[in-house]
């Protein structure tokens, strides 16, 4: 069975940091692009960061370009997503998923699987 489990959320004062960490189970990732998206409370779902399945080529959103940093370790089958300076904006759910294929995309409906999520929460 997959399994993707994020961790590393939690509660963090504006212009602070976090890092999350998505870990796979059950098969490798090595050959897989993997993603970050995040869900505000009310809002629908959107695209944070990708990573394809080197590790040479990233994309991400507008909204945190220069903030967030996706990387990933094959030899972990890991994801990170380093978020540095956060905004309350930067509030939500994040979400860790994975493709079938091995380059980035930033449309969620390309993902195969997702993890249950963990909570980033900005003060201000």
């Amino acid at each position: 069975q997959v399994q993707l489990v994020e961790s590393g959320g939690g509660l963090v004062q504006a212009g602070g940091s976090l890092r999350l960490s998505c870990a796979a189970s059950g098969r490798t990732f090595r050959s897989n692009a993997m993603g970050w998206f995040r869900q505000a409370p009310g809002k629908e779902r959107e695209f944070v960061a990708a990573i394809n399945w080197s590790g040479g080529s990233t994309v991400e959103a507008d909204s945190v370009k220069g903030r967030f940093t996706i990387s990933r370790d094959n030899a972990k089958n890991t994801v990170y997503l380093q978020m540095n300076s956060l905004k309350p904006e930067d509030t939500a759910i994040y979400y860790c998923a994975a493709r079938l294929a091995a380059t980035a995309a930033i449309e969620g409906g390309l993902y195969a699987y997702w993890g249950q999520g963990t909570q980033v929460t900005v003060s201000s």
